[in-house]
């Protein structure tokens, strides 16, 4: 850990045993803002968003680290460390470049230039990409080694071996491969974002001088080379070699007669924040497709290469990408831990976490799309709670959909698309809806960062089948999930509403925890309207009813929730927040916290990632607490919980506390008032707040420590507590009833 210019190191490093370093004493202490007269403005009181972010990376590396986990689950951590990174390098770190480039000289809420944070960043990302490397190495690849499962090197191959990869190669690998050679008459070759390369020094005959050539590794061809598909397997266990060592190996058969003098593998990062001013732009698709187009070709941000990779070439890659020196990392092993994705494939249960399979809702037990008239009328009697991926998505959202798309007594569905997966089946219901007749309006959001190529497709199929299809909303980008069922029935048209925290994405809700709320509350269904129609037209309602919307009610509602516990605590009644969020940023409504821990409320927070709050300040906040829970989901649900004198308030929707969701997004956010959703939302918070096993707890300098059991403490796991649940509620439907698989 390091400090400099003065600004002091907000987070530990994790250490390979599972604890935490001694951190470093910093100037930021608790003591420093026990004062009578506070300014909140301070940039003392808050944690930086950057470090912040990288702190829960480090609680990603941890789940690898970590020997309690099976291997294949340590393997899978190290690969989404490094998806994590990149998007961070992608993203936030091409921001602080061009906010650098541009001359920027702002300070961020914690007091620190965008120079400042850039270098800090970079520090830490190299210490933190040191200690992947070192995980790997000392812990991972011993396991699988333990395990049966062997990742060698092309040199430790048999002979026998090594004549059947080299025919391999030459058969499927070497037809796809392109040297391009930089010298006087080619010039630098392009070098594609993410992309793994060799670096090749040749030599001709003839001539002393070096050359360099990059041939890429192809995508589209396995990273792990298995090697009893080649060789009958003379080995226990599993051999796999790096594609990228076969393709080193041989690459004579490449470059013919002439002297391979060095080869290294090398990874480059490209900048992913490119963006045009959308009120110039010719329109919203062309924008689009030009932002994929300029993100191909942006700003490099970032280089690996491995440790034995020749000056000359670190020297020429640096020059060549117009980086400083700085931002090439050298790292020890692979360079992209996502190769190692398909060991788990591999039909070995017992390396792995036990399968989960989400379970039918109790609510939808014995409902189908194939009668729609029985689920709407399951609804309209009652509102119904789904928790993905403990409750199946397809067996709830796609059942919901699919009834509302083949039932005649629809009249329209309306849905809010933010992410959804390339071969979707919401999209294909939408369709098969608008062919039997229902009016369908989707909004798109084109601006869904790295899935904007995946939305344009669907935005294009939707179209040709003359589906009413809104792009986006000028100046703001559209992250609500929310989607509206129009139904006539005997008694007249009512509206059948789903308000989600997740993406309406069948893929991703069998590993994001995530909760959405099916109502035929006229007032919720209504204040959907009004916000379907803000997308599809131009104009934007002022109030709702009920849901809080961004940018409209949504900062103005939940401060006025946060000053209303505060005033009942200084009254002397019963005050209480609790707010699980996937990112806390926004420094206004930090400084509504700190106002009311002020005042005497218990404020309990579980933040998944980035939290500039800084919680154990005494005369300040002491009475927060912030924690993170980390395991085999990914928590992505937003749940606000209000105590209320005794009459507590819930809500969820899509919304976190960050600048961006409050100012620059469309957000809805639902009240949950059915008392026994209720009572589900409450055992939702306190498995989180109850977990011994993967929640960590923060403290005032930004540290995170993971909790575990004490002495005969037993040991609890918010995710399995969960699972449990739900298999206990399909258990009990099933003694009243059928419960329909997927």
């Amino acid at each position: 850990m390091s400090e400099e210019d003065g600004v002091p190191d907000e987070h530990p490093r994790l250490s390979l045993d599972g604890g935490v370093t001694d951190p470093v004493s910093v100037e930021q202490s608790t003591q420093a803002v026990a004062t009578p007269d506070i300014d909140l403005s301070d940039s003392s009181l808050y944690l930086n968003r950057e470090l912040s972010e990288l702190a829960f990376h480090e609680r990603v590396l941890h789940e690898a680290i970590d020997d309690r986990n099976p291997v294949l689950e340590r393997v899978k951590f190290l690969s989404i460390l490094t998806s994590n990174l990149d998007e961070f390098f992608m993203k936030r770190v091409g921001g602080l470049k061009q906010q650098i480039d541009a001359g920027v000289t702002e300070l961020s809420p914690d007091g620190r230039t965008p120079n400042d944070q850039w270098r800090l960043v970079l520090d830490r990302t190299r210490d933190l990409l040191d200690q992947q490397s070192e995980c790997y190495h000392e812990l991972v690849h011993p396991a699988l080694e333990d395990a049966g499962i062997h990742l060698v090197e092309y040199d430790d191959l048999t002979a026998e071996t090594q004549t059947a990869l080299r025919d391999y190669f030459e058969a499927s690998v070497l037809p796809t491969l392109t040297p391009l050679t930089f010298d006087p008459t080619h010039p630098f070759p392009f070098i594609s974002n993410l992309s793994l390369s060799l670096a090749v020094l040749t030599r001709e005959r003839d001539d002393d001088s070096l050359k360099f050539s990059r041939v890429k590794v192809p995508g589209n061809r396995p990273r792990l080379v298995r090697v009893a598909d080649h060789v009958e397997r003379d080995s226990e266990g599993e051999q796999f070699v790096p594609l990228s060592r076969v393709i080193e190996a041989n690459l004579d058969l490449l470059f013919p007669n002439v002297e391979i003098v060095d080869t290294s593998l090398f990874r480059v990062t490209r900048n992913a924040e490119v963006r045009r001013n959308e009120e110039v732009a010719e329109g919203l698709i062309d924008m689009i497709e030009d932002v994929l187009r300029q993100r191909r070709f942006a700003t490099v941000v970032r280089v690996e290469v491995e440790e034995t990779t020749p000056k000359r070439v670190r020297d020429l890659l640096v020059e060549q990408l117009s980086l400083s020196p700085d931002e090439l990392f050298e790292r020890d092993g692979p360079l992209d831990y996502t190769g190692l994705m398909p060991l788990l494939d591999l039909s070995r249960p017992d390396l792995t976490l036990d399968r989960w399979r989400p379970q039918p809702h109790p609510r939808f037990a014995g409902l189908s799309a194939e009668k729609p008239g029985e689920l709407f009328a399951e609804i309209a009697r009652k509102d119904v709670l789904v928790h993905h991926p403990y409750h199946s998505f397809t067996g709830t959202v796609g059942t919901f959909l699919e009834a509302a798309a083949n039932d005649r007594n629809v009249l329209a569905i309306k849905a809010a698309i933010y992410r959804t997966a390339p071969d979707s089946e919401v999209i294909e219901t939408l369709i098969d809806a608008a062919k039997n007749g229902i009016q369908v309006a989707v909004m798109v959001e084109l601006k869904a960062r790295f899935d904007e190529e995946n939305n344009l497709r669907w935005v294009r199929r939707l179209e040709e089948e003359g589906i009413h299809v809104a792009y986006g909303t000028l100046g703001l980008k559209t992250h609500s999930k929310t989607a509206l069922v129009v139904r006539e029935e005997s008694d007249g048209v009512r509206l059948y509403s789903h308000v989600a925290t997740g993406n309406y994405h069948s893929q991703t809700a069998k590993l994001y925890t995530d909760l959405g709320l099916f109502t035929a509350d006229p007032d919720v269904g209504n204040d959907l309207v009004r916000l379907f129609n803000y997308f599809t037209g131009h104009s934007r309602h002022d109030t709702y009813r009920k849901l809080l919307v961004a940018p409209t009610n949504l900062r103005e509602e939940m401060t006025r929730l946060v000053h209303h516990e505060a005033e009942n605590a200084r009254n002397g009644k019963p005050a209480r927040i609790v707010a699980k969020l996937n990112a806390l940023e926004d420094p206004e409504m930090i400084r509504e916290l700190y106002r009311a821990s002020m005042a005497g409320v218990e404020i309990n927070l579980v933040v998944r990632g980035i939290c500039r709050l800084r919680p154990g300040l005494d005369g300040v906040s002491e009475n927060i607490s912030v924690s993170s829970v980390v395991g085999r989901f990914l928590e992505h649900s937003r749940i606000f919980y209000f105590e209320n004198d005794g009459d507590p308030e819930y809500y969820l929707g899509s919304a976190d506390w960050m600048v961006r969701n409050l100012d620059r997004r469309v957000e809805a956010i639902t009240p949950v008032e059915d008392p026994e959703l209720r009572i589900e939302l409450e055992a939702v918070l306190d498995a989180l707040l109850s977990d011994n096993r993967k929640r960590w707890v923060m403290d005032a300098e930004g540290r995170y420590e993971q909790l575990r059991p004490e002495g005969d403490e037993q040991e609890v796991e918010a995710h399995q507590v969960l699972m449990d649940r739900a298999l206990a509620a399909t258990h009990r439907a099933e003694l009243f009833g059928e419960v329909d698989d997927d």
